[in-house]
């Protein structure tokens, strides 16, 4: 069987903090690869808000995801604390990627939990088109 492989970024420009709650865990009591998922969907609405954009508004256009890849690398638990590492790279006409490193924290020492990534493309809802990427919004990722 193929396996997915990650080659993340050398360098993440945003992170966050999270708990692992008991709603995240699921019948094996570990996470569940849909909490997972849920988490790459908060770290990425934290890292818009943080440069001031929703997915419905990045600079007048919105976000649409086309793709999400995971590679888990650890069990996680309920309680544990995740720091999640968020970056934009791969900008093309229509759209780009953002890269996710996420960590747990055991006995004070970060430790890589898992690797994600999601394919994100402009999209004019009234309009039902992909449209291109605003070059103010690569800017601000770029720098940050």
């Amino acid at each position: 069987m193929e396996r997915i492989k990650l080659n993340l970024p050398e360098a993440f420009t945003f992170n966050i903090l999270l708990n692992i709650r008991i709603t995240d865990l699921n019948y094996g009591g570990h996470v569940g690869n849909d909490s997972f998922l849920s988490f790459v969907h908060e770290a990425r609405q934290q890292f818009l808000l943080y440069h001031h954009y929703s997915e419905m508004n990045v600079e007048g256009v919105a976000l649409i995801m086309a793709n999400a890849a995971i590679e888990f690398k650890r069990e996680l638990s309920f309680n544990q604390q995740i720091r999640i590492w968020v970056t934009a790279t791969g900008f093309d006409k229509l759209g780009f990627d953002f890269y996710y490193k996420i960590e747990v924290l055991e006995n004070m020492e970060w430790l890589l939990a898992g690797k994600a990534k999601t394919g994100m493309l402009c999209f004019d809802y009234n309009e039902k088109k992909k449209i291109s990427v605003p070059a103010r919004a690569i800017q601000k990722f770029m720098a940050a």
